[in-house]
């Protein structure tokens, strides 16, 4: 499938996730920002998508990322970042979500999965909603060694402004 056709509304994804739960196919999600790609995101998708579903990843909105993390973010609009994260083979479908944390949408994809980073713990802010609908909470530690996003914007402005 090409990239473009990877992105969807919350709406089509939830209904993409219906039917592939339905076929019996694992239904597995998790959400970013997503700000100028990086190997620490590389690394969480694959690793999400090496547990056997469909992968569905929820991008922040731009909204949602100017309230997590600031006016000056994000770098890339929101469909720049969609399109960069359904280019990777991994990903089944890529939609975006305005709120602040995906506890909306996991009630709406219904994942058997969620996948999350363990810098947010296992009380991060999904954890009784995906416990909630039955699914299980999977955390991969951070990848150590490679850049953030606010590192390669760190080093950009340290080098360049």
């Amino acid at each position: 499938m090409e990239s473009s056709q990877k992105i969807c509304s919350l709406e089509d994804a939830a209904a993409h996730a219906a039917r592939l739960r339905a076929e019996g196919k694992k239904v597995v999600t998790t959400n970013g920002v997503f700000d100028l790609l990086c190997v620490p995101h590389l690394l969480l998708l694959e690793k999400a998508a090496s547990l056997g579903g469909i992968l569905f990843v929820g991008v922040n909105s731009d909204q949602s990322v100017r309230a997590l993390k600031g006016d000056k973010r994000p770098i890339l609009p929101c469909v720049e970042r969609q399109m960069l994260v359904a280019g990777i083979g991994c990903t089944g479908y890529v939609f975006s979500f305005d709120e602040t944390d995906p506890r909306s949408w996991l009630q709406q994809i219904r994942p058997h999965v969620h996948v999350n980073s363990s810098e947010y713990t296992e009380n991060c802010i999904e954890a009784s909603t995906v416990y909630e609908i039955g699914a299980e909470l999977v955390l991969y530690p951070r990848a150590e060694g490679f850049l953030s996003t606010s590192d390669v914007v760190e080093r950009i402005c340290d080098r360049y402004c």
